[in-house]
């Protein structure tokens, strides 16, 4: 039954779209059709002997109407028009020419080319009858192949070119005859049968194929054949039709058909799809209606329903205005009953939006929108609309912003307004900005002269900065609780950032960077916080209230900096070998940071909780800030005064130049970049004044194909370890005490080491680090919808042209924090690879080496081009995410609803989370 429907709506769709694109190709209806040879037409074997024998050499005499003309150009002939305007006939051939005065035919071989007015004609061979005002024109078979070739190429006006074994043109009448066409229409291609342009308003066709398929007959694959019909400007009007596949002719066709052809934007009906839900049951997918509002705007409206009760909808509009913007909208809504029959339907919304504006449209002002939001399932519910992309089904968060920005031209400053939304699926929280202002100013010499003449004295290369932030905020809202009155009322949070910077540079001593910054922050709330304990609390039943208090508060903070960096270098050099030199490069850096300690009570912004005293319980305390839950925080408690130091170091050969290198040029290699120390000392603080030694590096081997990254962090204490009973056992505590672990001949311990590489190498080039090509495995969330929105299929992004790609991520991490110590190892895969010129294989997984099992996204997709078809298989083998699909589809953008599929879906209630 599914292959009778299929191919009776191939039948409705390729007629419907290939003849409404059709706007000026017509066949002629005077033969059967039947399996035509090369050469179609039988030439005479009196008029056309010459022809026959052989090619003659020579040139053509100039004819008017019949008569040599000597004063005309070589290879043009002139046509009197009856009311008296001269067109000229100009003819050309590469080869030779031949010209039979006594019948008034002129030969052209190789190469012809024949145009006269608005008519243009390219073929091996072109015969102009100027008796009968006819030209006629065919290919010819090469001798070493046998094949075919040259076949004549007219066009004429603006039409189309048209391809065909040989066709007839009268000059006169402006009439076409040709055989075996082939023409393209708007993604649908005529080939076949013949074709007869009666005017130029009006074709003629008989027994031609309308396909998707490119290939000229007889290779077209498959298409509707019609038999007889007439094509106007504005309809169409179409005899028997029916459909043949690989040139067996099927019983599947109409009578006739009367079919508008309107040359604007068209509403339509757009067909669905049948298939069959393992959960959900039998499903009519994708029906919906498109509507054309106008050349700027259109709109897509389309829904699916399940025989077991469920349904989705989704409409999509578009827009556009050339040089100012471009976005689209899309709705969507689902509720599906994945339970057992009577349960409550889940429910499932999502928007999208994006908006892109012409960066010429406005100067000195932006705006842009990208929104990507909606209930936490909607996605693992409704796999259809991600196209079953395991990627965007198992995504754990959402985001989006609106911004618009503005700088004022010759002024530094600058302003931006935005509203920003980011959604954790895995808590279903909600955390949003409305809206969010950042005002700047960008960085001036306030004691520089305008007019300065010379180099700048040390206080005119001062900066001053400012910046200015502000928001409203409301964070870790529940989805369900998201728009009731009181979550606005209650957790809505606000303030303003202010921040001022200003810093000096100076060359000291030839060879050093001296730095100097001054930071002020000040932060401003309109409400704060107060913290008590209940009355009657007692120690280790403590219940602490915290009271929100309306009101403008306002809070300082500074920090001062100052500091010296310099670089060394050093060289080793070789006098043998390919190898000549290697350099270091350290970039060691010290300074020194001051900041007071706002927790102190004369500032006010701390203060200190005590409960009330009940003996035998002695009484607790808790020190807090008042701007705690402020958006921006609050000022840092404890003094620090400091020494900052780090250290910067990069590696680099010095290779000789490869023998094909015909420039001679030594190559640099670099061998480590990036390794970096870094730790702070703290004189203020009364113990484990010295902070974590932290560390970080890259480099990239095998000729920059490998990227290798790492980080980690040293601790300089030693570490006790002391014996507790709980629960009648044994458990070991560990805690750090303030001493050096070098004072016991004791390197630092290691708490945390990060270790990655990857690499991406394909057939033509590649690219260090985590770079891979663009794959459906790859595609993140917002790619998946934009997709969507300009070709539901996401098999579009398979390129053939690539015969291989892989990628490799491999990850290392290990975490030593006092007793505990943890440590994952895994390894990501992603490619394809074609086996044959036309099946690709893609493949993604993720090994976890610890655990010795693959994950469950692991997928594999394999696809085999059909050149008119596309087949895909798309498969999950194991994990919540199990699946397969296969999708037999047609190539042409406009029947991309043309496809049988079938699937195997997961269970949407399992998830990961």
């Amino acid at each position: 039954m599914k292959f009778i429907t299929f191919f009776f709506l191939l039948a409705i769709i390729l007629i419907v779209n290939g003849l409404a694109a059709n706007a000026g190709t017509v066949l002629n209806n005077s033969h059967d059709r039947r399996p035509l040879t090369d050469t179609i037409i039988k030439l005479d074997s009196l008029r056309d002997k010459k022809l026959l024998k052989g090619k003659k050499s020579g040139s053509i005499t100039p004819l008017r109407n019949g008569k040599p003309v000597s004063s005309l150009p070589a290879n043009d002939t002139t046509k009197k028009n009856k009311g008296g305007i001269q067109s000229e006939i100009k003819a050309t051939a590469e080869d030779s020419t031949h010209s039979d005065r006594e019948h008034q035919i002129n030969y052209f071989y190789g190469k012809a080319r024949v145009t006269y007015e608005d008519f243009e004609l390219d073929a091996d061979y072109i015969r102009v009858d100027e008796k009968n005002h006819v030209v006629f024109a065919r290919g010819s078979i090469d001798p070493r192949t046998h094949q075919y070739t040259r076949r004549p190429i007219m066009k004429q006006k603006n039409d189309k070119p048209v391809a065909s074994d040989s066709l007839f043109f009268n000059y006169q009448t402006k009439k076409v005859k040709i055989y075996n066409p082939a023409s393209e229409q708007e993604g649908n291609f005529i080939s076949g049968g013949q074709a007869k342009k009666l005017n130029d308003d009006e074709v003629a066709y008989r027994n031609v194929i309308f396909s998707t398929c490119d290939l000229p007959y007889p290779d077209t694959h498959f298409g509707i054949v019609i038999t007889r019909g007439i094509g106007e400007k504005k309809r169409i009007i179409s005899g028997p039709a029916y459909l043949e596949i690989e040139g067996v002719p099927l019983p599947l066709g109409i009578p006739f058909g009367f079919f508008p052809k309107p040359d604007t934007r068209t509403s339509g009906v757009i067909l669905p799809t049948f298939g069959e839900d393992n959960t959900l049951g039998f499903y009519l997918k994708g029906l919906g209606y498109y509507i054309g509002l106008s050349d700027y705007v259109d709109l897509t409206t389309t829904g699916s329903i399940y025989s077991k009760g469920s349904y989705e909808l989704s409409s999509t509009a578009r827009y556009l205005k050339r040089y100012k913007y471009t976005g689209n909208v899309t709705l969507s809504f689902g509720s599906h009953n994945y339970g057992l029959e009577g349960d409550p339907a889940t429910k499932d919304a999502h928007i999208y939006w994006s908006h892109v504006q012409d960066a010429n449209a406005n100067p000195g002002s932006t705006f842009s929108a990208s929104v990507d939001a909606g209930t936490s399932g909607f996605f693992r519910n409704t796999p259809s609309a991600s196209n079953y992309n395991v990627n965007s089904i198992a995504q754990s968060s959402l985001r989006s912003s609106i911004a618009y920005g503005k700088t004022w031209a010759g002024t530094p400053f600058n302003l931006s307004i935005g509203i920003s939304h980011s959604q954790d699926i895995a808590r279903k929280t909600v955390n949003i900005e409305l809206p969010t202002i950042a005002f700047g100013m960008s960085s001036i010499n306030p004691f520089d002269s305008k007019n300065r003449v010379g180099e700048q004295k040390w206080y005119q290369k001062i900066t001053v900065s400012y910046n200015l932030v502000g928001t409203n905020k409301l964070s870790d809202i529940p989805e369900d609780q998201l728009f009731k009155s009181e979550t606005l009322s209650k957790r809505l949070q606000n303030g303003f950032q202010h921040t001022i910077p200003v810093s000096l540079g100076l060359n000291v001593f030839k060879y050093f960077q001296f730095n100097n910054s001054i930071n002020y922050t000040e932060r401003w709330y309109f409400q704060s916080i107060n913290e008590r304990f209940e009355r009657g609390s007692i120690a280790g039943s403590n219940q602490l209230i915290v009271d929100t208090i309306p009101g403008f508060k306002r809070a300082g903070e500074y920090s001062i900096s100052t500091g010296l960096s310099t670089k060394l270098y050093a060289t080793i050099n070789f006098k043998h070998g390919n190898l000549k030199a290697i350099r270091h490069v350290a970039t060691p850096s010290i300074s020194f940071s001051y900041r007071p300690d706002f927790s102190d009570p004369s500032f006010g912004y701390y203060r200190t909780a005590v409960s009330s005293a009940t003996v035998p319980y002695p009484y607790t305390y808790q020190k807090y800030s008042i701007f705690q839950n402020g958006v921006y925080g609050g000022p840092s408690a404890g003094k620090q005064a400091g020494l900052n130091f780090s250290v910067d170091n990069t590696i680099e050969a010095k290779v000789k130049a490869k023998s094909t290198d015909t420039s001679g040029t030594d190559r640099k290699i670099t061998i480590l970049q990036g390794l970096s120390f870094s730790t702070f000392y703290n004189f203020a603080a009364d113990s484990m004044k010295l902070s974590d030694i932290s560390f970080s590096g890259h480099t990239a081997i095998f000729n920059q194909k490998l990227s290798i990254s790492f980080s980690g962090v040293f601790s300089p204490y030693v570490t006790k370890v002391s014996d507790s009973i709980s629960n009648n056992q044994i458990v070991k505590t560990s805690r750090y005490i303030n001493r050096y672990a070098w004072q016991d001949g004791k390197f630092p311990t290691l708490t945390g080491v990060n270790i990655s590489m990857g690499g991406s190498l394909n057939s033509t080039k590649a690219t260090p680090g985590n770079a891979a090509l663009n794959t459906i495995a790859t595609m993140n969330p917002t790619q998946t919808q934009r997709l969507a929105l300009v070709n539901s299929d996401p098999n579009a992004y398979v390129d053939f042209n690539v015969p291989w790609n892989i990628s490799l991520n491999y990850s290392f991490s290990y975490q030593n924090y006092l007793n505990t110590k943890t440590t994952s190892n895994t390894l990501q895969v992603s490619g394809d690879v074609n086996l044959t010129q036309k099946w690709k294989i893609q493949y993604t997984t993720t090994y976890d080496i610890k655990a010795a099992k693959f994950a469950s996204a692991t997928s594999f997709s394999i696809y085999r081009d059909l050149h008119c078809w596309d087949l895909a298989f798309q498969w999950i083998p194991f994990g919540v995410y199990k699946m397969y699909n296969v999708t037999l589809k047609v190539k042409a953008s406009i029947l991309q609803d043309l496809k049988l599929s079938k699937k195997s879906d997961y269970n949407p209630q399992s998830s990961f989370y």
